[in-house]
């Protein structure tokens, strides 16, 4: 009997030493788990081994403890890294947390697993430990990251088709594309209730809650639109100790004393010459640009036609794209597809400001006989022989089965419609081009020996009544919807992923690919600085200093020959009333 008792007691004794070593290592736990929540950098040192630059540990620390974040990044700073850190950490330390990544395209949005993949996990063997063995899925249709607690990071593109999501939180990656109508209908509706731990049951701790975050990322833009606003909103409440807001701007120059930037890289990218002021601003000093006093143009007007997600591509171009079967289509029914060219052979030797600057319009005529003009393709050049841009622009006349050629004829210009008036031979093709000839002006066309010489070219001699007429009709086209642009840089995600992955692969492809897109957001910053005053009947426009002004004139030529073409296409269709501006400057909303 004794010896029974005494087992028992034994074994009492053992199970007690067994919760209390279980107690003490979950004080332990819960002590670590405190101090890690409260020190989020540590725990990235620690159990992640990941060290993070001062900045960093800033940001994650206030992504962590605030409800409402905006972080406006220069380029080249890593947001995306410290994003993927971000979402690791705070997954691990508030199990069951879900983590929505949202942003325009689905590839942008994927990186963000991607980084955890392919950077993060080979780095660190504690994180290996906590996803599930096969939780992580990165297709076509799926994207996503599942931990062994039951938190998850998955990614949505932002469109209506994201609906019945949930998440307890929300990250909008490069946000301003996204559209304001998207975040609220759609997004914020994935944050129906908080993350719910056990430990809030518990009536002891019914004083403390968990609320969900909205965390909002992106370079600056344009004051005109609604990113502005929400960012002045979140710097205002930031100032509010009794709400948890948190915004910053931090520009390139952090970057390059972080050592991510290259101060001669960014050098040398300014010296290229193809990177405006204001893109140079928005994208690594965090400046925020508005609609200049004068101007013409309202931003708004002209950034809801970026309607075109894909660039039609030349075939030297399309060619080099594996498995891209995009061709240039043929002409629809009553379409005229025009070419335009202003012409600047020689860069200006004081401000680098001077381009030849080609665009391709395909204008359809829509059910009222209107012509929509679709501007599928752009290029510009710098310091081109009169033949050699001759010879661009007929080959892309031929690539792209154009009629028309809408061409500056003044100055250097003359040059190049000389060339175009004869014979000329492609070497790389080994195709000789027959000559064109000149459609509005009879001397022009006198140039052109072979009087059988198609008549494609619409000769421009711009004069102050031209110009005050082009301007005015474009800013027309504008506001009527009547001109589509291609969309932003990102689009270009929107191709297979495959194809994507090829592209990024070749730096000089991943250049001519989206070198469209680029001149597109060029073109809108030009068009949006130019200035305008008033002269009697007229109005003179001018660029800001440092600033060109090529691609403009050249997208209102193309414009300026839409509008004769569609005149002739419905004749009852008189030209407007130019005279708007003889007493007073216009109210431009």
């Amino acid at each position: 009997m004794t010896v029974k008792i005494m087992a028992t007691r034994n074994k009492l004794s053992d199970r007690e030493l067994a919760n209390d070593k279980a107690k003490r290592i979950m004080n332990g736990v819960d002590a670590w788990c405190s101090f890690y929540r409260a020190n989020p950098h540590r725990f990235c040192l620690d159990y992640l081994n990941i060290k993070l630059k001062l900045f960093q540990q800033i940001i994650l620390y206030m992504m962590n403890w605030c409800n409402y974040i905006m972080y406006i990044a220069a380029r080249g700073q890593g947001k995306t890294f410290l994003v993927a850190v971000f979402c690791c950490v705070r997954c691990i330390l508030y199990p069951g947390t879900a983590i929505c990544i949202a942003s325009k395209t689905r590839g942008q949005s994927v990186e963000v697993l991607t980084k955890i993949q392919t950077i993060l996990m080979p780095n660190s063997a504690n994180l290996q430990l906590e996803i599930e063995p096969k939780g992580i899925t990165i297709n076509q249709s799926k994207a996503e990251i599942v931990f062994r607690n039951t938190s998850r990071i998955f990614v949505v593109t932002a469109n209506d088709e994201a609906r019945h999501n949930r998440a307890n939180i929300i990250i909008c990656d490069e946000f301003r594309m996204i559209p304001l109508t998207i975040i609220q209908t759609v997004l914020k509706r994935f944050l129906t209730a908080p993350r719910n731990p056990g430990y809030l049951n518990n009536p002891k701790y019914a004083h403390l809650t968990e609320r969900n975050k909205e965390i909002y990322l992106s370079s600056a833009w344009y004051k005109s639109h609604w990113s502005f606003g929400k960012l002045q909103t979140y710097a205002k409440n930031m100032s509010d100790d009794q709400r948890r807001y948190f915004t910053c701007g931090l520009p390139y120059q952090l970057s390059i004393k972080e050592h991510l930037l290259d101060k001669n890289q960014i050098a040398d990218e300014l010296s290229e010459g193809d990177q405006s002021e204001t893109t140079f601003g928005m994208e690594m000093e965090c400046l925020w640009f508005g609609d200049t006093d004068g101007s013409l143009f309202s931003y708004d007007d002209i950034a809801k036609t970026r309607q075109i997600k894909q660039a039609i591509y030349p075939d030297y171009i399309s060619s080099l794209i594996p498995n891209y079967k995009q061709k240039i289509p043929p002409l629809a029914f009553n379409e005229r597809r025009v070419l335009s060219a202003d012409v600047a052979l020689l860069a200006s030797k004081k401000q680098n400001n001077d381009a030849a600057s080609i665009w391709i319009n395909r204008a359809i005529p829509n059910s009222e006989n209107r012509y929509i003009s679709n501007l599928i393709y752009t290029e510009n050049h710098e310091g081109l022989h009169t033949n050699d841009l001759a010879l661009r622009i007929r080959r892309l006349f031929e690539q792209f089965h154009c009629t028309d050629i809408a061409l500056d004829v003044k100055g250097l210009g003359i040059g190049v419609y000389d060339a175009l008036v004869r014979d000329i031979y492609d070497p790389e093709y080994n195709i000789t081009y027959p000559p064109l000839s000149c459609c509005n002006d009879e001397v022009f066309a006198a140039r052109c020996a072979d009087r059988d010489a198609p008549k494609v070219i619409w000769a421009i001699q711009a004069t102050s009544q031209f110009n005050n007429d082009m301007y005015l009709a474009l800013r027309d086209g504008f506001k009527q919807n009547k001109i589509k642009l291609l969309g932003s840089e990102n689009d270009f995600y929107e191709l297979p992923r495959g194809i994507v992955q090829a592209i990024l692969d070749n730096a000089e492809l991943k250049r001519k690919v989206l070198l469209p897109y680029i001149h597109t957001t060029l073109f809108i910053n030009e068009i949006i600085s130019l200035k305008y005053t008033p002269t009697g009947t007229l109005i003179k426009v001018k660029e800001q200093s440092g600033m060109r002004k090529d691609r403009v004139s050249s997208v209102g030529y193309n414009y300026w020959v839409v509008q004769e073409l569609e005149r002739k296409l419905k004749p009852n269709n008189k030209p407007p009333e130019r005279r708007v501006f003889a007493f007073k400057k216009p109210i431009i909303k």
